[in-house]
């Protein structure tokens, strides 16, 4: 057995064992090889080393968060999708001027989704890493800080949170839930999506970089019971739960081995997220894992969690 340095932040042990070796098949940022160990007492994966002090290099200019929104047929369906989600939620929050905050928001386009939903809306904060996101966030009608939500100070309390494909992505899960929870109204929620790696994807490729493990930019990746257990050590509760498709996760891992064997051909200046079979695969793994859901976890999960 191999135990990774330090304790598991939810349960202060150190019974880690080594889970899985990968690294970059996405982006070619870097060709070293990380551990993913698991705590078998949360069951959840933790990254080691965590690469903290190479934020500039692992999310390169390409990186998909970054890229523009374009108006394709895919993103249309996901916008409508996406919709008819927050239309949901928002229709259970009380009140006329509610306070929305998207943390990893980038240029707070979502939030511009969700405001041309409802005229319920009032003040919007985007915070996030992209000092190049700033100013069309403002643009939009958003305030932005830049920085850490862990290192955001602010008087206005929350009634939504966005934490989308974004806990996964810290080194504390723990320091962002709590700071979450304490920015809060008492009747607001937060909504998280997050990966899953109890699913079949992940046991499928799990030593031939399951895509999940989106190497090296996933820290911790969770299952349903330790991101539970999460929420609740920082003072929250889990509202509602659900699994969603994970295509996107079945995509980098087929790309990857595809590459492998020179069938298709990625790389730092044409990562998977670019390649046209990578749409391909998204489309035709969405309908598998919507399809299995009933009888099968998918590698995602939405999480809504309030005081």
């Amino acid at each position: 057995m191999q135990s990774a340095p330090g304790n598991c932040f939810l349960c202060g042990k150190n019974d880690f064992k080594l889970w899985a070796k990968a690294t970059d098949v996405e982006y070619f940022t870097t060709n070293d090889y990380y551990n993913f160990y698991e705590c078998p007492n949360c069951k959840l994966l933790q990254i080691d080393p965590v690469p903290v002090d190479k934020l500039s290099v692992i999310y390169p200019s390409n990186y998909y968060s970054f890229a523009e929104q374009k108006q394709t047929l895919v993103n249309s369906i996901k916008e409508w999708l996406d919709k008819r989600l927050f239309r949901k939620i928002l229709n259970g929050l009380p009140g006329n001027d509610l306070k929305l905050l998207d943390v990893g928001g980038g240029n707070g386009w979502l939030l511009n989704v969700i405001k041309s939903i409802t005229n319920r809306v009032g003040f919007t904060q985007v915070v996030d890493l992209d000092p190049d996101a700033e100013k069309l966030a403002n643009d939009n009608g958003h305030a932005y800080f830049c920085g850490r939500i862990e290192d955001f100070n602010t008087d206005q309390k929350f009634d939504f949170a966005l934490l989308l494909n974004l806990i996964e992505h810290v080194k504390d899960p723990l320091a962002v839930l709590q700071k979450i929870e304490n920015i809060l109204t008492p009747t607001g929620i937060v909504l998280i999506k997050t990966p899953n790696y109890d699913a079949l994807d992940a046991r499928v490729f799990r030593h031939k970089n399951w895509g999940g493990l989106h190497c090296p930019r996933h820290w911790v990746i969770f299952t349903k019971d330790s991101i539970t257990k999460a929420a609740e050590k920082a003072g929250l509760k889990v509202k509602q739960f659900s699994y969603t498709q994970g295509a996107p996760f079945w995509a980098v891992s087929i790309m990857a081995w595809l590459n492998k064997k020179g069938m298709v051909k990625i790389g730092k200046d044409k990562p998977a997220f670019y390649h046209p079979v990578y749409k391909i695969l998204i489309g035709l793994f969405a309908g598998f894992d919507i399809l299995r859901k009933p009888l099968s976890k998918p590698s995602q999960m939405f999480i809504i969690l309030s005081k």
